[in-house]
This record gives structure tokens, sequence and C-alpha cells, in this order.
């Protein structure tokens, strides 16, 4: 089975990153010298964090061997181990592309995989 790991993106860029066929990473990766990518149990509370109240967005679910070395778990928020790609993300390693659309609530709306 396939280990998903996943980026929330703005899906202006994303889609930009479509068209050049790779995706060199958004803001805080820019800055930061990583892609930031959350593991499917990360995935909701990232969102809640960095994204509330934003429109416009994509999930992006991403074959995490697919990435090989450039990709490292390292401790980050609270002291979990989040994945971390250190490099471009090749768009063949991508398994799906989402909208993440907000319910009448504000709440995101997931995919079922995302518990």
């Amino acid at each position: 089975m396939t280990e998903l790991i996943y980026k929330i993106a703005p899906a202006d860029i994303w889609r930009q990153a479509e068209g050049a066929g790779v995706f060199d990473g958004a803001g805080i990766d820019l800055a930061d010298g990583f892609i930031h990518l959350s593991t499917a149990a990360q995935t909701r509370r990232t969102a809640e964090l960095y994204f509330t109240g934003q429109t416009g967005l994509a999930l992006i679910a991403i074959d995490a061997k697919a990435l090989g070395a450039a990709l490292r778990y390292e401790p980050s928020r609270d002291g979990a181990l989040f994945p971390h790609l250190y490099g471009p993300l090749p768009l063949t390693a991508v398994k799906a592309t989402y909208a993440l659309s907000l319910d009448a609530q504000g709440q995101f709306i997931f995919p079922e995989e995302i518990p």
C-alpha cells in the first residue's frame, strides 16, 4: 500500500506547478528551504492552524516513497515528526489533487482518507 502524505497549497500556485511539471513550494516553504508536508493524521490540524478561513486551496496527496532521500521526517509542532521535502516536488509523485473547500460552518471538507 502506498503511504500518502499531503500538501495544502493555494490552488492558483498549484495550477502553476501543474503547468510547469514541478512544485517548488509556496510562501513558508520557500522561506524555510523545504516543502512542509503532513501525514494523513496531521493534515486536519495543519489546516486548522495555518489555513483557517482561507478559500481557494488545494489538497495534494503524494506518494511518500516516490520522493526518496529528499523526504525527511523531522520534529516540528509539539515534537511530532513531520514530513519535509528538501527539493522540488515532482508531479509524478502526486496521486490525487482535491479542492479543499469549506462547509457552511467554515470547517474544511476533507476526502475520506483523512482521519
